[in-house]
């Protein structure tokens, strides 16, 4: 027998959404769902019957509003942007002060913290929780990252922490073999509060744009293997599989090798031979790159892996530029170095994930300064373990990291990150030089290693540009000689006359 009011609610019945009610009813939660559709809200509670705690169906949101306890508890999984906006407006018009509305979207951060605001200011409370997992995550263990109002988060806690994914406490990997009606029990909830107002939805973001850079770099160790190697997809396919039971496994770098070893049920050749080179994009990672740029802060790996999205876009004017612009010749590599070579390649793209990683961590750390958060980066990488598309045996190093040092400036300063680029740089490198004298295009592989060169130099040639805006735009430099903070001016028509302090 259903209860008489669900525990939660839930409005949006896309695939997401679809899939997240699932997992809360299969653990044994009621849920009360909306649709503005009401033929697909009755087709979806038609179809699962069964489910352990029960989904019940709501014509119009007044009816969804009665069916809840209260306090009550409502997701939102509908387009980012207006379409949120709406059924936010449409159910401070049916619910009452002290309910909680949570939005599961892919929404802006800077949107969830006028939400937050103006819904506080109306008596509601409000969390902006981040997602990851896509369809399949949301159906069996997402990884959540909830921000907002502190005490309702804890009032979902129970709910959160069920629906998670759940990582082994020892090793840290992801425990699997959810199926319907039956889901993971034990392990650790990838899940935990993130911080205020948008402060889930500002991770989940950086998240987003860590997997745009992991997937790049991914793709960038194909076309080296297929360019220099001219390996056949599904010995690459073989290549990746073997990766993945070491430092690099991955849900990508396993999907990857799915993805290579897939023949196209149509023609029979290789899949990914018939997939167009032109990379959509929803907008997260773009997001983070600005982000990124507003706050000052090097993150060049996510915005180049933007931006190799965009190049590959332009697929009708790169195939006229190839007609027009040459470069060098490749330059297969011989048999005997393949094994080397292919290990140069794995130790390229482990040292650029670890530079990758380093930029997003580097980035919220800014962010915490800026928004006035206070963020548990050992707790993110640990929720970061499980469930959500970036999710690596990886992951739990960084978990390490901070816990041997919580204030870690860095990545790339903790220990075993350090001693494992000091080891495999030299492959780093090599694979780079490969890639530049043989033309192939690199990106994220190039940013990764000019930000660690950068990071790691004392003395940066900004002096002389600093030295340029002086010259022309009177923007005043610092000395060498003299304590940081004061600044410095030379009358350049005039320049032997005695410098200014500005």
């Amino acid at each position: 027998m259903p209860k008489t009011h669900s525990d939660i609610g839930l409005i949006g019945l896309a695939v997401m959404g679809q899939n997240l009610a699932l997992n809360i009813a299969d653990h044994g939660f009621q849920i009360s769902v909306y649709n503005r559709t009401v033929e697909k809200t009755d087709k979806f509670v038609a179809e699962n019957p069964n489910t352990p705690g029960g989904l019940i169906g709501s014509k119009t949101l007044e009816e969804f509003a009665q069916s809840l306890s209260k306090p009550r508890k409502a997701i939102i999984l509908v387009q980012a942007g207006k379409a949120t906006d709406a059924v936010i407006d449409g159910l401070t018009a049916v619910f009452e002060p002290g309910d909680i509305i949570i939005d599961g979207g892919n929404a802006l951060w800077t949107d969830t913290i006028r939400r937050e605001k103006a819904l506080k200011e109306k008596g509601f409370r409000f969390i902006g929780s981040g997602v990851s997992g896509g369809e399949e995550g949301a159906r069996f263990g997402p990884s959540l990252m909830p921000g907002g109002d502190k005490a309702a988060f804890k009032e979902i806690e129970p709910i959160w922490k069920a629906i998670s994914a759940k990582v082994d406490k020892k090793t840290g990997k992801p425990i699997m073999g959810a199926t319907p009606g039956k889901p993971v029990k034990g392990g650790v909830p990838c899940t935990t509060y993130i911080g205020e107002n948008g402060a889930g939805h500002y991770v989940k973001m950086v998240h987003n744009g860590i997997e745009y850079g992991d997937m790049q770099m991914i793709c960038e160790a194909y076309s080296l293997m297929q360019g220099l190697l001219g390996l056949k997809p599904a010995e690459m396919g073989d290549i990746f599989s073997t990766w993945n039971k070491g430092a690099l496994d991955s849900f990508l770098i396993e999907i990857t090798a799915d993805i290579l070893k897939q023949k196209d049920p149509i023609t029979k050749k290789p899949f990914v031979d018939i997939v167009l080179d032109t990379a959509g994009q929803k907008g997260t990672g773009k997001w983070t790159s600005v982000n990124a740029l507003d706050m000052g802060v090097p993150a060049p790996t996510v915005a180049e892996s933007v931006f190799a999205r965009c190049l590959s876009a332009i697929k009708e004017e790169r195939v006229a530029a190839s007609k027009v612009l040459k470069g060098p010749k490749i330059k297969k590599v011989s048999p005997a170095k393949k094994k080397e070579l292919i290990k140069a390649i794995h130790d390229a793209l482990y040292c650029s994930k670890i530079c990758s990683y380093a930029q997003g961590f580097q980035l919220m750390r800014t962010a915490q300064g800026e928004y006035g958060w206070k963020l548990n980066f050992g707790q993110i990488a640990q929720i970061f373990r499980g469930g959500c598309i970036i999710r690596a045996a990886f992951l739990q190093k960084i978990t390490e990291a901070y816990a041997r040092d919580p204030k870690l400036a860095n990545l790339l300063l903790d220990g075993y990150f350090n001693k494992t680029i000091q080891k495999a740089q030299t492959n780093w490198r090599k694979v780079i030089s490969l890639a530049v004298e043989n033309g192939i295009s690199i990106p994220t592989f190039s940013s990764a290693l000019s930000y660690y060169d950068g990071y790691r130099s004392a003395r940066l040639p900004a002096n002389l540009l600093q030295a340029q805006r002086d010259y022309f735009g009177a923007h005043t430099y610092e000395r060498t000689d003299k304590p940081r903070g004061k600044f410095f001016h030379i009358d350049w028509p005039e320049a032997t006359r005695p410098q200014l302090e500005a």
